[in-house]
């Protein structure tokens, strides 16, 4: 059964404040990410919202800002990335952290690197990192 609470999905068409980012648990996840994991709705998504990129096929320009938009004004109290193994899914994790940085707020974030066989790899759970606008 599917654990989608919301619409869109796409990183690009999420509205910021929109209502259902309220105290929500963001799963930002690579577009392959579901494709690979067979209990993606069960493990992953499941009370979470959800938003989707690639950071390879996308353009990630206003990706950092509309992040921290949602961390700073759509009240999200979490992040867990979820990306794959290949090169071009670290600059997701990278636009989660500069956006955390860039809305000032300490939010905890988990990481999840599956395999191409849809195994993690890594799953670490991060302390709030230390924020504050850049300079």
């Amino acid at each position: 059964m599917s654990e989608l609470r919301q619409w869109p999905v796409q990183l690009h068409l999420l509205p910021p404040t929109a209502p259902f980012l309220r105290d929500a648990d963001l799963l930002l996840a690579a577009d392959c990410a579901a494709f690979s994991s067979g209990d993606f709705h069960s493990r992953y998504l499941k009370d979470h919202a959800l938003a989707i990129a690639c950071p390879k096929l996308d353009d990630p320009a206003g990706y950092v800002e509309k992040l921290a938009g949602m961390i700073k004004e759509g009240g999200i109290r979490s992040i867990t990335v979820l990306t794959m193994q290949v090169p071009c899914c670290r600059g997701l994790e990278q636009l989660a952290r500069l956006a955390i940085q860039i809305a000032g707020r300490a939010l905890p974030m988990r990481r999840v690197v599956l395999s191409l066989e849809g195994q993690p790899l890594l799953d670490q759970e991060e302390e709030a990192p230390q924020t504050g606008p850049r300079t």
